[in-house]
């Protein structure tokens, strides 16, 4: 290597309820929880965030939360291409919430060195990620969806569809709602 790499720290994440684009009331953040650029994450009321999670915001976009919602410990959740996470959402604990990704180049080029392609993730009303679930970039689960413990979701899952898998896939819906 003939030029040494510089790495920029974003900080050690910690902060208080007034560095937030947003803070709501009765919001329970546990000690060891860390969290990048605040001033882009918007909270409602009620919400929990469990041990050794990382909500990693991003100068360009947001991550909103709404109300009611509960996070399981050690999530991570990277919001440069903007994270919409509506009310009484369930995540269960180790889920990975990723909005962006590197392009691939057919060239030689490191696929590090490539460009990167930011997307939303929106996660609905009264849905619920199972346990260490991974949601990639662009992906809106609609209101109701239950995702399978373990599943990869790389495309928008139905109202009220239960998907399990990798890739997740919709086996059915939640009984009482129609296919």
């Amino acid at each position: 290597m003939t030029k040494k790499q510089h790495w920029a720290s974003h900080g050690n994440g910690k902060v208080s309820s007034k560095d937030f684009g947003a803070y709501g009331k009765g919001i329970v953040i546990e000690d060891d929880v860390l969290i990048f650029h605040p001033e882009s994450i918007f909270l409602g009321d009620n919400i929990y965030i469990g041990h050794g999670t990382i909500l990693h915001g991003y100068h360009k976009n947001k991550m909103n939360i709404e109300s009611g919602t509960w996070i399981g410990p050690f999530c991570y959740l990277h919001s440069a291409g903007g994270i919409y996470i509506g009310k009484d959402v369930g995540i269960g604990p180790g889920v990975k919430m990723i909005t962006s990704q590197h392009l691939i180049d057919r060239g030689n080029k490191a696929i590090i060195k490539n460009d990167v392609s930011k997307k939303e993730i929106i996660i609905q009303n009264g849905s619920d990620i199972g346990v260490g679930a991974i949601v990639l970039p662009g992906v809106t689960i609609n209101e109701g969806a239950q995702i399978g413990a373990g599943a990869v979701v790389a495309e928008d899952i139905p109202q009220f569809g239960i998907a399990v898998g990798v890739p997740a896939v919709t086996i059915r819906h939640r009984k009482g709602h129609l296919v």
